[in-house]
């Protein structure tokens, strides 16, 4: 594990069937900022961020369930399930004022918990196309993107990354970042720990799985009413996609949403350009 123990304060917290591994740092009286993490990673993606974060918010990250050291009851994967724990988690903390901020498949989270929960003081949604929201059937045709139907197969995925978690999921630092060294070997260690298991693996990738669940639920949502929360959508710069694309589609799913690139970034913004990240967010959060 790669922190300061001093700096970071770690627990497990308890929601339902499930103990939660959750992170902290910062002052426990500052405007709390929860993150959500993505595939194939932990709560350790968001390290720098909250290095930095912590100098003025409440910095906390979460281990979803069943990666890393979050164990329990599984979720199917779908990300209104998902949502549902984080909401567990956010009232076991007693968390107030909160902006949740969630990048990958925590972005498509902290998208559920937004038409769920509609209380958050603010969201961000990082590097992600949101399942059922334009450009959703343009992204699902791009061909450099095989990796959703492959994950979506039963069982197979688990069978052929059992034990070279660490070589496949290389494969994806490398394509879709601008700067793979950004992430280090010892942090992809790490990653490669959190999915050891054979339940951590199917974790994952169930929830590439409900992606049909998703889109149909978020669907359905926009039928109701527009989302108040103040929302910004972060995507780096150099991972290609229209821009305008995503935002014009979560504003036309009801979404008050701002958008801006992260520079010299590609997937993995918060690891490749975390201080400009940071900015970004904290620029979006100042009254």
């Amino acid at each position: 594990m790669i922190d300061d123990e001093e700096a970071f304060r770690h627990r497990q917290v308890t929601v339902g069937g499930s103990s939660l591994h959750v992170v902290e740092s910062g002052d426990s009286e500052a405007f709390p900022f929860l993150f959500l993490h993505g595939w194939p990673e932990s709560w350790q993606c968001w390290h720098q961020i909250m290095t930095i974060a912590s100098r003025d918010v409440r910095a906390i990250a979460v281990d979803l369930p069943g990666i890393g050291e979050s164990t329990g009851d599984p979720t199917d994967g779908s990300k209104g399930q998902l949502a549902t724990v984080v909401r567990g988690l956010v009232e076991a903390m007693g968390l107030q004022n909160l902006t949740l901020v969630g990048q990958d498949v925590g972005g498509m989270v902290t998208y559920a918990y937004l038409r769920m929960f509609p209380d958050l003081r603010q969201a961000v949604i990082m590097d992600v196309v949101i399942p059922g929201i334009d450009p959703w059937q343009q992204v699902l045709r791009n061909p450099h993107l095989w990796h959703f139907a492959f994950h979506s197969i039963p069982e197979l995925p688990e069978e052929l990354v059992q034990g070279h978690q660490g070589e496949y999921f290389d494969y994806f630092y490398g394509a879709i970042s601008v700067d793979p060294s950004k992430i280090t070997a010892e942090v992809r260690a790490l990653y490669a720990q959190a999915y050891s298991t054979d339940s951590a693996l199917t974790a994952g990738f169930n929830w590439y799985r409900t992606f049909p669940v998703d889109a149909e639920a978020n669907k359905e949502a926009t039928n109701q009413a527009a989302v108040a929360t103040r929302v910004l959508y972060l995507r780096g710069e150099k991972e290609g996609g229209d821009l305008d694309d995503y935002l014009g589609g979560l504003r036309a799913a009801g979404l008050s949403v701002g958008a801006v690139l992260v520079p010299n970034a590609g997937h993995f913004t918060q690891e490749e350009a975390p201080e400009d990240t940071w900015r970004l967010i904290a620029d979006f959060s100042a009254p």
